[in-house]
């Protein structure tokens, strides 16, 4: 089976990507550092992978239309966090380097917490903190 998994993104500017997912804590994959055509990210302790490509080259390999994220959501990509601190200090850090928050940071069922962003380019995040000792028993 697979050894690793990769997401794929299409990115307005790659520069800015690179600058955004920096500033909000993402390791950058240094593979890749300084390719024009390309940001790379490591995401977690199982360093998922996360590639953001130029919309040109991204259409080229996709085979279909970007989505249009101003009017749905292509997919939700969800980030564990250790604590609601975790969660608050990653919404701040998001919101100051561009992102829009779709949900406030703040508690869900009585055993989540947890807050929704909007990238630069309009990719949903959701960053979620879950103690699963209040988690409901069904």
């Amino acid at each position: 089976m697979a050894k690793e998994f990769w997401i794929n993104l299409p990115a307005k500017d790659i520069s800015k990507t690179r600058t955004f997912f920096k500033a909000i804590g993402f390791t950058e994959n240094s593979q890749f550092s300084e390719n024009p055509t390309m940001a790379s990210f490591f995401i977690g302790d199982k360093n998922v992978i996360v590639n953001f490509f130029p919309e040109t080259l991204f259409k080229s390999f996709s085979g279909n239309e970007i989505a249009d994220t101003s009017k749905g959501t292509e997919a939700l990509f969800s980030i564990d966090a250790q604590s609601p601190g975790e969660v608050d200090e990653l919404a701040k850090k998001a919101v100051a380097a561009g992102a829009v928050l779709y949900g406030n940071p703040g508690e869900k069922d009585g055993w989540m917490y947890g807050c929704g962003f909007s990238d630069l380019d309009g990719h949903r995040w959701n960053v979620l903190f879950m103690d699963f000792s209040k988690m409901p028993q069904q």
